[in-house]
């Protein structure tokens, strides 16, 4: 919406030194969106003056035509004689009025006029066209002034040449503001000034003499009010004022009654249509389209309209799309159309029509056709019902001003009943919304300054005014409070959650796994959480296992991927493929989230109502029907550990990289983590392995790591020897001791004993760990295994593992004696349980 600054100040009577940023700037903070405010007429310098072509001569031997005109500009040029003007326009003729920059002016653009040789004639200042004064866009000709004015008078005061014009983006719940008339309420409640209402005005009551008019549709037409006017002037133009607003406000002037009508609808908000009377066959109508029927619209379209299209009628059939556009066979004549008959053409006698129509019947209309209109713009958001009168009445007196016309007696009003929306509001609940104390006086005062008729106490009972259709519960009221009373003055303060709540253990565990594989050199990458069955076979699961239970979407994102997901692995190498696609050899990603399990146990789900809240017996019935949600974390690695250089050969990434990913896991969760040789897809059968951990005594897996097996590797296009390991979080948690505590550092030194076991190949490192664990005692700070050999010197089936025992004692120095017998305790247990015997014994 388009507010010329001059316009507005009709009906708000604004600080004289008030620009329009400052106006901008009141209005933004009452809350809507001023996007820019155009300077019309910046640089623009006289004398521009009415001038009267005196004489006209045709210059010939030139490309185009060009005329060598004298000018009457009176005394504007200090001598009276007449201005010698070059132009090229030929909508002129002499005696004609036009517009005349003279020398020593300035053009908007920064556009300097003085006298020059041109066409071998001097050119005494310039004949300007409504596009060089930036009036509009049109550069058909030069603006030919009604005979009237006289010779010498300033044209930039009588074109309103320098003017602000606000640009206004409205919002859908603003219509109110697609008018001068709500613009200006606006201004006034924020300058809180009074409002000279543009919609106050006599209109005489409805009689039995009007234009006969048939609602069939009262709900969608609820209101029809129609005036005729006699006897109009078909000759007349309109006013320099009104074509200016119209131009200011981004409208096109085209002719007297359809400027005036487009004159109310940006003053009123109400949109208006003029019918040439002599073309209505019988009364006007109102109802819904028949399936097929045909209707020529103003555009010069022919459309076929729709059973739900609410259209204007006549005897003959449909005459105009109801709050979109009129037809084409009753729009108002041209006075020029048939001048070539000798005798006066143009419509004389107009219907004007003012209704109110259903927002969502003109919205689907409009798009239906697509077909977009001012009017329908207006009505889509909501036009004011109470306005129609009032705007046929402005409209009826603008012709009779402007036209000569007369108007009938006859009033036509239909008005199906209704009752003004109220909306009972506590007193409190704008500031319980805000958090900011407004009291009950502030909270009336902002709501009847909106137009709302407020009544009670504690308990407000609100009526609210006819063109706020979008006020309709006690939220939208507190918003209006809020804005008026500035959203700059809302205080920023931060939400006090109550005491004792917080991250949950199983979201404090998330985030230290995430910091300490991060730590740990790993890059999180985060994917979709869905799945195909193509990326199940390429790992080569069985078709029984239970990865392949998936939870299908009812409308996926994608038919490749219509499924959640039930393993992490796919979207992470998925990420590994892409980022080895674009030359990142050596990778390190981890990602941390949920996976879907269907136990085939789930209910179906309900449809949840959208008219109240869900009960608590709903909620739990869709709880109910979700799949089992374990969270999980996976890691995967391809290229170097180690990068090389001149201090040596690479390391590659191994399976036991991503077992150490694993322990690093499980640390975070205070559990220790058992690693046992294990064959599962997609890992490679020799080198795949099982993660364990203890809950009640009982071990249970956890996970897998180790390298991906060839055939996985090839099937999804990654570098050989990559590796994987993925572990479920909500397993290693019950396994786990809770938070990690920092360990006592002792001052007391450390004792290390190295023992080496020969046992059978077939016992697992992870047996003999736990024995020497179990037989040491108290006294055991740590062990770690740091060598595993195999010969001939040893035997066939038999392997050997080298460990590091770290003894220590809290508060003492441990003797020699007891470092021993904690030693040979660990070793005897370690021979007991897995019948190790000591090396070199």
């Amino acid at each position: 919406m388009r507010v010329p600054l001059s316009w507005l100040r009709e009906y708000v009577d604004l600080p004289a030194g008030e620009t329009g940023r400052d106006v901008q700037a009141k209005l933004v903070s009452a809350g809507l969106e001023v996007e820019t405010v155009e300077q019309l007429g910046a640089g623009l310098k006289g004398p521009l003056v009415v001038g009267q072509v005196l004489t006209i001569e045709e210059l010939e031997g030139f490309k185009k035509p060009i005329r060598f005109c004298t000018v009457d500009v009176g005394q504007a040029n200090g001598t009276g004689e007449p201005q010698n003007i070059v132009c090229g326009a030929r909508n002129f003729a002499v005696g004609d009025k036009v517009v005349v920059v003279l020398p020593g002016a300035e053009l908007p653009g920064g556009f300097a006029i003085s006298a020059r040789k041109t066409y071998g004639k001097t050119s005494e200042g310039m004949i300007c066209s409504a596009s060089e004064l930036g009036m509009s866009d049109d550069h058909d000709g030069i603006i030919v002034l009604p005979p009237e004015y006289e010779v010498g008078t300033d044209a930039i005061e009588l074109l309103e040449l320098v003017d602000e014009v606000l640009d206004i983006a409205v919002t859908p719940d603003r219509g109110y503001c697609l008018s001068m008339r709500g613009v200006a309420r606006e201004t006034a409640t924020a300058y809180e000034l009074p409002l000279r209402d543009p919609a106050l005005i006599d209109v005489p009551a409805p009689g039995s003499h009007g234009y006969p008019v048939q609602v069939t549709d009262p709900i969608g037409c609820d209101r029809f009010t129609a005036r005729t006017v006699t006897g109009l002037d078909p000759e007349a133009h309109s006013p320099i004022w009104l074509e200016r607003r119209l131009q200011k406000a981004g409208m096109r002037p085209v002719s007297l009654a359809v400027d005036i009508t487009n004159y109310v609808m940006l003053e009123l908000g109400q949109p208006l249509h003029a019918y040439d009377r002599s073309r209505i066959n019988g009364a006007i109508g109102v109802r819904r389209a028949q399936p097929g029927e045909k209707l020529t619209t103003l555009d010069g379209n022919q459309r076929v309209l729709d059973a739900e299209d609410l259209v204007i009628t006549d005897e003959s059939g449909p005459i105009g799309l109801a709050g979109v556009m009129g037809g084409a066979n009753t729009e108002i004549a041209d006075a020029t159309a048939d001048a070539g008959t000798g005798q006066a053409a143009g419509t004389t006698e107009v219907v004007i029509e003012a209704a109110h129509f259903a927002p969502v019947s003109v919205a689907r209309t409009a798009r239906r056709h697509k077909l977009s209109s001012e009017a329908s713009r207006r009505f889509e958001r909501g036009v004011d019902p109470e306005a129609t009168s009032a705007a046929a009445q402005r409209t009826v007196d603008l012709l009779v001003l402007l036209a000569g016309g007369t108007a009938e007696v006859g009033v036509t009003e239909i008005i199906a009943p209704s009752a003004p929306h109220t909306i009972a509001l506590p007193a409190d609940h704008p500031d319980k919304v805000a958090g900011v104390s407004y009291g009950r006086e502030t909270v009336v005062r902002r709501l009847q300054q909106i137009g709302c008729d407020v009544y009670g106490a504690d308990d407000l009972t609100v009526t609210v005014p006819s063109w706020r259709p979008d006020l309709t519960d006690p939220n939208d009221l507190a918003e209006e409070v809020i804005r008026l009373e500035g959203y700059e003055n809302l205080p920023s303060t931060l939400p006090r959650p109550p005491a004792g709540r917080g991250l949950t253990e199983r979201q404090r565990l998330h985030r230290r796994v995430g910091r300490a594989l991060a730590g740990a050199g790993y890059v999180e990458a985060l994917n979709y959480p869905f799945i195909g069955e193509e990326a199940l076979d390429q790992f080569g699961l069985a078709a029984d296992d239970p990865r392949r239970d998936l939870v299908r979407l009812v409308n996926p994102l994608s038919d490749a991927e219509p499924a959640l997901r039930t393993t992490l692995l796919p979207g992470l190498l998925g990420a590994l493929r892409r980022n080895a696609g674009r030359g990142e050899r050596d990778l390190a990603l981890f990602e941390t989230g949920l996976v879907f399990r269907a136990t085939g146990h789930e209910p179906a789900a309900a449809t949840l109502p959208v008219d109240r809240r869900p009960t608590d017996e709903e909620i739990a019935g869709l709880n109910a029907a979700l799949p089992h949600q374990p969270r999980r974390v996976a890691v995967v690695l391809a290229g170097d550990r180690e990068q090389a250089g001149w201090w040596g050969k690479g390391t590659p990434v191994s399976w036991a990289d991503a077992v150490e990913a694993g322990r690093i896991v499980a640390r975070e969760a205070g559990a220790e983590l058992i690693v046992r040789q294990d064959q599962q897809d997609p890992w490679h059968p020799g080198r795949c392995a099982a993660l364990l951990a203890v809950v009640d005594g009982e071990e249970i897996l956890v996970g897998n790591a180790g390298e991906l097996h060839p055939r996985v590797t090839k099937a999804l296009g990654l570098a050989e020897r990559t590796c994987a390991m993925e572990i479920e979080l909500d397993r290693l948690e019950q396994a786990g001791t809770g938070g990690v505590e920092a360990p006592h550092v002792s001052t007391f030194p450390v004792a290390t004993q190295d023992v080496a076991l020969i046992v059978d190949a077939s016992v697992a490192a992870a047996d003999v760990e736990t024995a020497l664990r179990e037989g040491a005692g108290e006294l055991l700070e740590s062990l770690r295994l740091f060598d595993v050999f195999t010969g001939e010197q040893l035997g066939a089936g038999r392997k050997s593992l080298a460990y590091a025992l770290r003894f220590r004692a809290p508060d003492r120095t441990l003797t020699a004696e007891e470092i021993a017998t904690s030693r040979d305790a660990a070793v005897s247990a370690a021979a007991n349980r897995t019948g190790a015997t000591l090396r070199g014994a």
